[in-house]
Parts: C-alpha cells; sequence; structure tokens
C-alpha cells in the first residue's frame, strides 16, 4: 500500500518511499538520495555525510520552501495544518501501554496517512497487552467465556435424565405404534455409530471410509429385515468389500492400519446392532425387545447399588476403576431376577428359563461396557463424541447394548422359538 505524501512536498520525493512508513514500519535507515536540503550560504559545514544537491525551485518562485524537507531540519509545522492536508489516523489507544518502538530518526518526516495493517497490528498489540498472558480467552463481548458447570459424577444430570428418557419414549413408540419404524430407529443409530467411531478412531491416525461403511450398515439393517440372518452376514462381507475397494482408490498409505479399523467398525456397530431387527421381526417382536433392553438396565442399576454399598475388589481396574467384583454380582442378581419375570409374563417362558436369560444378559452387558471402556483407554478419550448432552456419544449409551442384543437373539431363539 502506497502512502500519501503531505501537501507541499518536493517533487524529487515517491509516495511509496519506505521512510514514509509509519512506525513500526519505519527504522533507522539512511534518507534516500537526493532528498539533502542545499546548505545556506558560504563556508556551511555539510550534512552527516550525505552528498549536497541543491533542490530545483520551480520558475516564478522565490521564498524559502514551506513544505516538509528531510536531511536533519526541522520542516515548517504550518504545512500540517493547512485545510487540504489530510488528517492523520494514528493507531494508539487511549489509557494502554504502547509497545516499544525503535527511535524515529530525525529526518522521518511525519505522514499524513496509515495504512491499515498498521491500525490492524498496533490494536492487536494492544488487546494482548491488555489481556496479558495466562487470562481466559474473552468471549464476543469482552467478558470471560463462563465455564459449564456439572454434577460430581461429570454429566449434566438433568440433560441425562431428559436424553435418556427420550431415546426410550422414541424407542418404544417405534415397537408399538408401527413395527416397521424401529427398522428406521436401528438405522440411525447406526449410521450415527460409525461416525462417531470413525472420528474417534482418527485419533490413532487411521482413516476408516466412512462412506463405504454407513452406506453398509445401511444395507445390513435392510437384508436383516427382509431376509434374515443369512443376508446379514453376507451385507457385513459386502460392506467390508467396499470399503476395500474405497481404500485402495485412494492410494494412500497405512491400508492394513485402515482397513482393520474399518473391519472393527462394520463388525462392531451396524452387525451386532442389526440383530435388535432380528429380534423385533416376529409377532411377539416388541416383547423379545423389552426383554432384551430391560435386562441391560436392571444389570447396569443392580451392578451400581452393590458396588456403591458393597464394593471393595476391583474387578479390571486398569480397564474401569469403578467395577467391582461385587457389582458383577450385584448385576447378574438383578438382571437373572428381573429377566425371570419379564420372560415370564412377556414370552410365557419358564422361571428357570428366565433366570438364565438374565444372567446370559447381564454378562453380555458388562463384556460390552468394558470393551468399549477398554477402546476408549486405548485410544485415549473420555466419550466417543458430545452429540448427547449429559451422556457424551451415542455409542457410549449403546456399549451395553451392542453385546446383549446378539445374546439375546440367539438364547431366545433356542428358549422361545419365534411361531
Amino acid at each position: 500500500m502506497s502512502y500519501l505524501e503531505p501537501r507541499g512536498g518536493h517533487p524529487g520525493s515517491r509516495a511509496s518511499d519506505p521512510s514514509d512508513a509509519p512506525p513500526p514500519y519505519a527504522g533507522n535507515r539512511p534518507p534516500a538520495e537526493g532528498l539533502t536540503p542545499p546548505a545556506a550560504g558560504r563556508g556551511a559545514p555539510p550534512p552527516r555525510s550525505v552528498p549536497q544537491r541543491s533542490l530545483p525551485q520551480a520558475a516564478g518562485h522565490e521564498g524559502p520552501q514551506t513544505g516538509p524537507i528531510r536531511g536533519g531540519h526541522q520542516p515548517d509545522p504550518t504545512w500540517a495544518h493547512q485545510p487540504t492536508a489530510p488528517t492523520p489516523v494514528t493507531g494508539s489507544l487511549p489509557d494502554r501501554a504502547e509497545p516499544p518502538f525503535p527511535a524515529e530518526p530525525a529526518w522521518a518526516a511525519p505522514t499524513a496517512a496509515t495504512s491499515t495493517s498498521q491500525a490492524e497490528w498496533e490494536l492487536t498489540t494492544a488487546e494482548t497487552i491488555h489481556r496479558g498472558p495466562g487470562k481466559r480467552r474473552a468471549g464476543r463481548d469482552g467478558r470471560p467465556v463462563p465455564q459449564k458447570q456439572s454434577g460430581r459424577a461429570g454429566r449434566n444430570l438433568p440433560a441425562a435424565i431428559a436424553v435418556g428418557a427420550s431415546l426410550v419414549l422414541v424407542v418404544l413408540a417405534s415397537m408399538l405404534v408401527w413395527k416397521p419404524a424401529f427398522l428406521g430407529v436401528i438405522a440411525l443409530a447406526s449410521g450415527v455409530g460409525i461416525w462417531e467411531m470413525v472420528r474417534a478412531l482418527k485419533v490413532t491416525g487411521a482413516r476408516p471410509p466412512l462412506i463405504p461403511l454407513v452406506g453398509g450398515g445401511l444395507l445390513m439393517t435392510g437384508l436383516a429385515w427382509y431376509e434374515g440372518p443369512d443376508a446379514l452376514e453376507i451385507g457385513l462381507l459386502a460392506t467390508l468389500l467396499a470399503a476395500l475397494v474405497w481404500r485402495f482408490s485412494e492410494h494412500k498409505v497405512g491400508f492394513r492400519r485402515d482397513m482393520a479399523a474399518a473391519a472393527l467398525i462394520a463388525v462392531y456397530v451396524p452387525f451386532l446392532l442389526s440383530f435388535g431387527v432380528l429380534l423385533v421381526k416376529p409377532d411377539d417382536g416388541p416383547g423379545r425387545v423389552l426383554c432384551a433392553l430391560l435386562a441391560v438396565v436392571l444389570s447396569d442399576t443392580g451392578g451400581y447399588a452393590a458396588g456403591v454399598f458393597f464394593g471393595k475388589h476391583p474387578m479390571a481396574p486398569t480397564i474401569s476403576p469403578k467395577k467391582s467384583w461385587e457389582g458383577f454380582a450385584g448385576s447378574v442378581t438383578a438382571a437373572a431376577v428381573g429377566g425371570a419375570l419379564l420372560v415370564y409374563f412377556l414370552l410365557d417362558v419358564p422361571f428357570y428359563w428366565g433366570l438364565l436369560f438374565g444372567a446370559v444378559i447381564s454378562v453380555a452387558a458388562v463384556v460390552g461396557d468394558l470393551a468399549e471402556s477398554m477402546l476408549k483407554r486405548d485410544i485415549g478419550i473420555k466419550d466417543m463424541s458430545n452429540l448427547l448432552p449429559g451422556h457424551g456419544g451415542l455409542m457410549d449409551r449403546l456399549d451395553s447394548i451392542l453385546f446383549a442384543v446378539p445374546a439375546a437373539y440367539l438364547l431366545l431363539s433356542l428358549i422361545a422359538p419365534p411361531g
């Protein structure tokens, strides 16, 4: 950006001369050649080893120049107050310390205009000095951003309760009002879970392809609904093949690492979750899904209560320090008793089979919870995402269900075959 030359300047100067730059761009630089005024009188000493050159006078002009003259002499101050001269723009701010700049040499004349970059630089410097080191970044209004408050468990308890109740109502409504809507719930949960897993595994450097995994998840859900478990396995193979082809087309390094991550996601999220579609498909499918989900809830509740009151022996301290063997016993007991009642009243299954059903679901739920905890610790994250307030990510709520639903489908196929 060029700088405007003040009125009265000599014709030998350039508007874009670097010496015209305002601080901090002006430095201790020698004057441009040819800008030294002529010596006055005979025998006057030369000005500071700068070659003398006389400045030409305009025709018909007499008397000394009134414009700013460089070369060690102070210019006539009246030129800056002429009405046609532009108003100088300064970047200084009131009541704020200015950063130290090198001393301006005597030959540097004042400028009548400044640059936008200088104003932005001075404003940024002033804000940095005003804020100071070690302080939190302020919001748009200049005030510090307040930190979010959470409960003792590190979660927003009211939000967690509201989100959990909403999810339960959505699942119940999709099963009881119109059963095919449950297919859409499973498909949506599969897509969100795949997105969270792909996003979380990027921390390790893996880049599993998102698009073929989401498409394969939808394919597996549809095949499980319309064709059954055999077609579900074909959908899994098709998903892995699509991820393989997609990864080949990208021509990037880390092929084995990315394909291992893609295989983990395809099996862990859409394949296991599609067993929920197989579970709800029979005529008494809603009762089967309720037995499985409520058994998981009873397992979590019994384990929490027993761990709080009796927990002394850690179960897996390096994976989940809060889990204890006493809590695990409480999980199995609560799920076994509750599962026996559930399958008896909802599916007309004898109590002893119900006890086995509840115990198996509890073990599967605990294993699923530990598996995701181990995965998150290996990655180095706390939650899969922050999608659900008070819960973290959707996968943080599906960790126990993902292992419990296939176990419920296989076990109920033996003790209470459909039809």
